[in-house]
């Protein structure tokens, strides 16, 4: 699924290159559950940047489904980021005055997909808001609207989702329903990419690792084989 081989990512910072990411190796087979933890300026961020697409590694080879994601050029980058990659945010990143119905379509539209609506409906209701869909941002709580979230992620069929401190803005019941939402998708061989700096949300994770410095430092399985 994913084959990362030496991978850097270095900025240029008032005239000094400064490394945020230090040639990282790791594989990620398909169906797999994984927690990437570490402090602020680990890398964390910058990785995932990069297996999504949304930067390009300085050196380094990226494999996403045998696509050798370097050597693509920006039109193809952004059609591997629609296609093959869902993404879910701290912020939730809906449209404010779209519904969650046409929040879950958008990744359908851009790629020109016949029968979106139908499509993005399926996709709320299985994340169990199918009854919400003609409802606003502003008229969800902060679970439902990352709900929404994960169904716009899911709506393509992607290759990864990658969620990037998910729970970040929900309270602590909330976030273990949506933890325990990304538990089931996971039973379904969803593959998932958590970026976390909380122990707890990670430990729901098969695979945590830990990065400093730019570096993986650990990267074990977390009690039981990946599903």
């Amino acid at each position: 699924m994913i084959e990362v081989e030496r991978l850097s990512k270095l900025y240029e910072m008032g005239g000094q290159k400064v490394s945020a990411l230090a040639g990282v190796d790791f594989t990620i087979k398909k169906g797999e559950f994984v927690a990437i933890m570490g402090p602020s300026g680990s890398g964390k961020s910058t990785l995932m940047n990069l297996l999504g697409c949304l930067d390009l590694p300085s050196s380094g080879i990226y494999r996403l489904e045998n696509l050798n994601i370097q050597d693509l050029k920006p039109n193809q980058l952004a059609e591997v980021r629609n296609r093959r990659i869902g993404f879910v945010f701290q912020s939730f990143n809906l449209l404010p005055r779209a519904s969650a119905l046409e929040n879950t379509e958008l990744p359908l539209l851009y790629g020109r997909v016949p029968n979106a609506t139908e499509i993005a409906l399926k996709a709320l209701e299985r994340v169990g808001l199918a009854h919400r869909a003609k409802h606003k941002p502003t008229e969800l709580s902060g679970g439902e609207r990352q709900r929404v979230a994960i169904a716009r992620a899911l709506v393509n069929s992607p290759a990864i989702i990658l969620a990037d401190e998910p729970t970040g803005n929900l309270d602590s019941t909330t976030g273990r329903e949506i933890m325990s939402l990304f538990n089931e998708l996971n039973r379904e061989a969803v593959t998932l990419i958590l970026v976390t700096h909380e122990q707890e949300v990670a430990q729901q994770a098969k695979r945590i690792i830990q990065m400093r410095d730019g570096k993986i430092v650990t990267d074990e399985l977390n009690g039981v084989e990946p599903c």
